[in-house]
């Protein structure tokens, strides 16, 4: 979730004195960060495209690759290689969704939608009386099933437009992969 900080793990054994850690972005040839146990040194390339700048950090001890503050332009593939072995990471990071409102006011009824984020677990809390109030020269005034079928659309409206963004990202992060190797 953008925002979020994701932390990729090398799930590697003890450091030997001759290794080298790189981590790349995309492809080989992007290097982000490096550890050298023999010169006892961590370079971080935080300046990228200046879409990591100062959100990597590397771990010296467990050798892990953590991206704080992550954005959707973070999203793709990820690799790390010692001398012993290579392993690729695919990262998809998910927008917040803006919260939607769509709000009908009346002095007979009030109705209420907003908006829902099916990849957080954020549960919003909301006072009705601070946000809906009652208009005693309104014209329309919707019943509650005009009420449940406005708060069902939305909802499905919201819930549609995620998948699709998330099979999007999916499939381009896919086809850049398969390109990449």
């Amino acid at each position: 979730m953008e925002g979020d900080s994701v932390t990729l793990h090398t799930r590697h054994g003890k450091m030997m004195d001759n290794d080298r850690i790189q981590w790349w972005f995309k492809n080989k040839n992007t290097l982000i960060a490096e550890i050298n146990v023999t010169a006892n040194s961590v370079t971080v390339n935080n300046n990228y495209d200046r879409r990591f700048r100062g959100r990597l950090k590397v771990d010296r001890q467990t050798r892990c690759l953590t991206i704080t503050n992550i954005r959707t332009g973070h999203a793709g593939l990820y690799g790390v290689q010692t001398n012993r072995m290579r392993k690729t990471f695919t990262v998809i990071v998910n927008a917040r969704l803006p919260v939607l409102v769509i709000s009908s006011n009346s002095s007979q009824c009030s109705s209420l939608s907003t908006g829902f984020n099916p990849n957080s677990s954020q549960t919003p809390h909301l006072n009705i009386s601070e946000l809906c109030h009652t208009c005693s020269d309104s014209v329309h005034c919707c019943d509650s099933v005009e009420a449940v079928i406005r708060l069902v659309l939305s909802a499905l409206v919201g819930v549609a437009a995620a998948a699709a963004v998330i099979v999007l990202v999916y499939d381009i992060r896919s086809k850049r992969a398969e390109q990449d190797f």
